[in-house]
């Protein structure tokens, strides 16, 4: 997780380099897939969903970022999402590696940019914010799908692109998580690969951190226990961005309704936990 310039506020993430049309949905050839963690491909990948969790992407430029990650985890995977334990594992993966790559404002960077809000005003905005942002990948994913359906239904490409909704959606959720304790002023504690562990934690438990607690922030790894919630958080994320696959456009308006109901009530328990123990933290 990659912490904000405290004395400036963070510019908008490049857009990676590549086409700005992807590659069809239906290819008959697919290119061979590259093995989670491959150098290059890691940063290509943590560069788009970086983008993706920009709150202030218009319409065209999220779809044009979605169809690169498609790309992305075509060429990273495609053979692996069509096995259902692969694919899960695989899933668990890229999240992993992705999560320090996600972008997490500090409180006064926040507050500079949302006009001086704080406490639970400024949490409030990031909650909209971030449902829009996920409802905007749910249109756009199934936007995606629609085109599909035009063409020759095959779905063999369905896996890719749930996939990659799944991970641009946990990548701003988890953005979410992060920024929700900046504003209540719990920082979390470590390096930038610990605050992804603790940040992947927190998502998988949809609960609010305390850095309190003994071993919060010492870990950057996930232990099994931990990396077994987040798989199966994954799995009931990934069953529900099958609506995504609706016929012409029905897919992308209950996909985009779905992700965005979803992030608020994610926000909405993590504020929740965050003001019951602000008092003790303070303390």
């Amino acid at each position: 997780m990659s912490r904000s310039d405290p004395a400036r506020e963070t510019p908008t993430p490049a857009e990676p380099r590549g086409p700005d049309v992807p590659a069809p949905t239906g290819s008959a050839t697919p290119t061979p897939a590259v093995r989670p963690g491959a150098p290059g491909q890691d940063a290509e990948l943590g560069t788009t969903v970086a983008a993706l969790t920009d709150d202030a992407l218009d319409r065209t430029r999220r779809r044009r970022l979605l169809g690169r990650l498609v790309d992305q985890v075509r060429r990273r995977g495609a053979g692996r999402l069509r096995k259902p334990r692969a694919a899960l594992r695989w899933l668990t993966d890229v999240v992993t590696e992705v999560a320090p790559h996600v972008p997490v404002r500090d409180r006064e960077t926040l507050r500079r940019h949302f006009g001086g809000l704080d406490g639970d005003a400024l949490a409030e905005r990031l909650v909209r914010n971030a449902a829009r942002a996920t409802a905007g990948v749910g249109a756009a994913s199934g936007g995606l799908a629609a085109v599909e359906w035009a063409a020759t239904p095959t779905l063999l490409s369905a896996p890719v692109l749930l996939a990659a909704e799944t991970v641009a959606v946990v990548a701003i959720e988890l953005k979410l998580i992060g920024e929700l304790h900046e504003a209540y002023g719990v920082s979390l504690p470590g390096t930038t690969g610990q605050r992804a562990v603790v940040l992947l934690r927190s998502w998988a438990a949809q609960r609010g951190i305390n850095p309190l607690l003994p071993g919060v922030g010492i870990s950057t790894v996930l232990g099994t226990a931990a990396r077994t919630e987040l798989r199966d958080r994954l799995l009931r994320r990934f069953g529900r961005n099958l609506t995504t696959l609706g016929p012409f456009l029905t897919g992308a308006a209950v996909a985009a309704f779905l992700n965005g109901r979803t992030t608020r009530g994610l926000g909405d328990r993590i504020r929740e936990d965050l003001r019951r123990r602000r008092p003790a933290i303070g303390r």
